[in-house]
């Protein structure tokens, strides 16, 4: 890779892109979740109270403009005690831990859960490699989503993701005609499979929901999707691409690692989710565990 990509870039591209994916949300959808959201040091602080899935809730971009520090920690969980948030995760650059982080956890009850794969990687090597792909896609086309497939679009987002529809799939289309977010679709014989937007943000482009239903998967559509992104991303003079995916863990495959690793994207760090959860004596948490 050619460019360089700062943790600091990375961490802020995904930051913006998820307040604004939660914040945009129309508002009977954020009351029937429980979403509110702040920013505090530097970071962005979203919390879902009612998700199921416990994937929404989410502290990061820190360590940028501020370091991280226990008071900082501290007001970041006082947020989510005060939302009655039942669990949510801090996602921070491992570059941007400080030396004492494990007593900052011990003190607010903070554990280290599975970790996340950040890949960053350029425009043009992304373009180049797409240009390069002997094997098109087995009968998928990607296309620019047009505004009238929103709620269908946000639908098949939520399924290819294993989530539930009601309210989430709402909150996917409310971006669509959103300024800055670029979403594609993937169609299989005219249905719609596949989905993957991007939000971009000065020279630098998030890679964002790229997924693809169940039946429709290993014919390409996820490598097609990245690809119309970064053609986009260069069309629009962005040079730079962020994602992130599960990180593999031993005797597993990701596929959507490779998909992006096939396309020039470099594994800049893994990221573990550091879990914090709302204790019994602080508030009652009813919902199901995290899947």
């Amino acid at each position: 890779m050619t460019t360089a990509v700062q943790p600091s870039v990375a961490e802020q591209s995904e930051a913006e892109a998820l307040y604004r994916f939660q914040t945009e949300t129309p508002e009977p959808v954020r009351t029937a979740l429980g979403m509110s959201a702040t920013r505090i040091g530097g970071g962005v602080v979203l919390s879902m109270r009612d998700d199921i899935t416990r994937f929404w809730s989410k502290a990061l971009g820190f360590g940028v403009t501020e370091p991280v520090t226990a008071r900082l920690v501290e007001e970041v969980c006082d947020f989510y005690r005060a939302a009655r948030t039942p669990q949510a995760a801090f996602q921070i650059a491992p570059a941007f831990l400080p030396a004492d982080w494990p007593e900052i956890c011990a003190r607010e009850g903070i554990v280290e859960e599975s970790s996340w794969a950040k890949l960053v990687g350029t425009t043009e090597e992304a373009v180049a490699r797409a240009d390069a792909l002997d094997v098109p896609p087995d009968g998928i086309s990607v296309t620019p989503l047009e505004a009238q497939h929103a709620l269908e679009w946000g639908t098949v987002m939520m399924r290819a993701f294993g989530t539930p529809v009601e309210h989430y799939a709402e909150m996917g289309a409310a971006t669509v005609t959103r300024p800055g977010w670029h979403p594609y679709g993937a169609w299989l014989h005219g249905e719609l499979v596949g989905t993957g937007t991007m939000f971009v943000r000065g020279d630098t482009a998030q890679m964002f929901a790229g997924a693809v239903l169940p039946h429709a998967r290993g014919r390409g559509g996820q490598t097609a999707l990245l690809a119309a992104r970064a053609r986009r991303a260069r069309e629009l003079g962005c040079r730079v691409l962020v994602a992130e995916t599960g990180a593999e863990a031993p005797g597993t495959h990701n596929s959507s690692l490779h998909n992006m690793l096939r396309l020039g994207f470099e594994v800049a760090y893994e990221r573990p989710n550091w879990i914090w959860r709302l204790t019994p004596d602080e508030g009652p948490d009813e919902g199901p565990d995290e899947h």
